[in-house]
């Protein structure tokens, strides 16, 4: 894993992101030197254009979800989803070939450069699916067979990193086994031995009780000074999901540990690109809105918008606005309830704006005013707010930011409508209030897309 303004990010999906971006530049060169203009056309005319539809493509693909660990494994999967890149990028990248001037020289042989570059990215997604895995892999070893070490086990089980291979787990007194006896190592061989015979590279420490000598401690410090990583469990799923687990917070951990930073430059900084990337979204959604008021009058009258109290930073309570999806009486008993997935309360309109999540748009009206974030934890209703800071140990911890009409919990988690899933979301929620930086946002940004088009957490 590889860590970049404090996100982390699998050291093979860098060297995909960047064999990608390599094939379809050299696409655009190769399309260019092929095309009407031939070699005529001199390198410092292509590399501009060449570099922007890389990285426009690139972006697309990662939009996508064919970055993920969990993208398809599977080749006909895999084409369908590299088609519908091109399918999409083709018209993007005329339409800016034939608005900027820079572009010029390589407008003409577009067509021939997407072939080359589907045909360049399909043959990497190939052979990569093909090569034997794990080549380059970091071995890791899983200290515990208890409920811990299982959950690591469907971690790799779920979305196998793919710099990461599981060898098996080293037993300790711990009176519990959930793991297959087949994966449990001799715990009669001496921690240390064991990681040297199996070529160890990281030690993952999956147990939740510490004390009373379980841990080796002096064999795992013997394992760290031979070249051995040593991580706590925190620590992996906060690199491997994404996630800050529940049940390693504490406050001492939030007073001292790395993260949880706030300043008045990052302020701004986020502040600025909350308002460009509103105004854009504005500027483009004007005509969706709009359609989209007309057919919610049609449908069930007035009011087209619907506004609600949500928490905000620090606690503030303010108006969130959306596109009105359900009938009028839809809480005439006035208590606050979760939507469901078959919500009688939601109109036909109100189906399909929010499977397109177009009844969200609205909040872009939040953020310019300054209510919301373009990115964060989503705002909750102060009703679930005061019942979940009873239930959840630091959940006002998410309150720290502006709330966002996406977020990392979004991208990450299906639709929330219970306690477990609101425990779920915060521990996403925390890794963003842990870690958000303006690279991070952009990263959500891009999984929204992928979200939207794809309908997944829809409700």
């Amino acid at each position: 894993m590889v860590r970049i303004f404090s996100h982390y990010i699998p050291f093979g999906t860098l060297l995909q992101v960047a064999l990608d971006a390599s094939l379809l530049f050299g696409a655009t060169l190769l399309g260019v030197s092929l095309g009407a203009h031939g070699l005529a056309v001199g390198l410092d005319g292509i590399f501009a254009p060449a570099l922007l539809f890389a990285l426009l493509m690139t972006a697309i693909i990662s939009a996508l979800g064919l970055y993920r660990r969990d993208a398809p494994r599977v080749f006909h999967d895999v084409v369908a989803r590299v088609l519908m890149v091109f399918l999409i990028g083709f018209p993007l990248a005329w339409g800016i070939f034939y608005v900027l001037p820079l572009c010029q020289p390589c407008r003409e042989s577009l067509g021939l450069t997407v072939l080359l570059g589907l045909t360049g990215v399909l043959a990497s997604r190939a052979l990569l699916l093909r090569s034997s895995a794990g080549i380059l892999a970091r071995r890791v070893l899983v200290l515990g067979t208890g409920a811990q070490a299982a959950e690591v086990e469907r971690v790799f089980a779920a979305a196998a990193p793919g710099d990461m291979q599981l060898v098996g787990f080293y037993p300790l007194d711990e009176g519990d086994l959930s793991i297959d006896r087949i994966r449990v190592l001799p715990g009669a061989v001496p921690l240390a031995e064991t990681v040297a015979r199996h070529d160890i590279d990281e030690i993952v420490v999956a147990v939740r009780e510490r004390r009373g000598g379980v841990l080796p401690l002096r064999q795992m410090l013997d394992c760290k000074l031979h070249g051995a990583q040593v991580t706590e469990l925190s620590s992996f799923f906060e690199r491997f999901r994404g996630q800050v687990r529940i049940e390693s917070l504490h406050a001492s951990w939030l007073i001292y540990g790395e993260g949880f930073r706030q300043g008045v430059l990052r302020n701004l900084v986020k502040r600025g690109f909350d308002l460009l990337a509103a105004l854009a979204l504005l500027t483009v959604a004007i005509p969706v809105m709009a359609i989209t008021a007309l057919a919610i009058v049609f449908e069930s009258g007035f009011p087209v918008f619907y506004r609600q109290e949500r928490v905000g930073q620090r606690g503030r309570i303010f108006e969130v606005i959306k596109f009105r999806s359900m009938r009028n009486d839809a809480e005439a008993d006035g208590k606050p309830r979760w939507a469901g997935s078959d919500d009688d309360r939601i109109t036909r309109v109100g189906r399909v704006i929010r499977r397109t999540r177009i009844d969200e748009l609205p909040q872009i009206f939040n953020v310019l005013a300054g209510d919301m974030s373009f990115v964060g934890p989503r705002p909750e209703r102060p009703f679930f707010v005061n019942m979940l800071c009873e239930q959840v140990p630091f959940y006002n911890t998410r309150h720290s930011v502006k709330p966002g009409i996406t977020g990392w919990a979004q991208v990450r988690y299906k639709y929330g409508a219970s306690v477990d899933d609101a425990i779920e979301k915060l521990q996403y929620d925390l890794y963003y209030v842990k870690n958000h930086t303006l690279f991070l946002d952009l990263v959500i940004l891009l999984r929204t897309v992928r979200v939207v088009l794809s309908g997944e957490g829809a409700h």
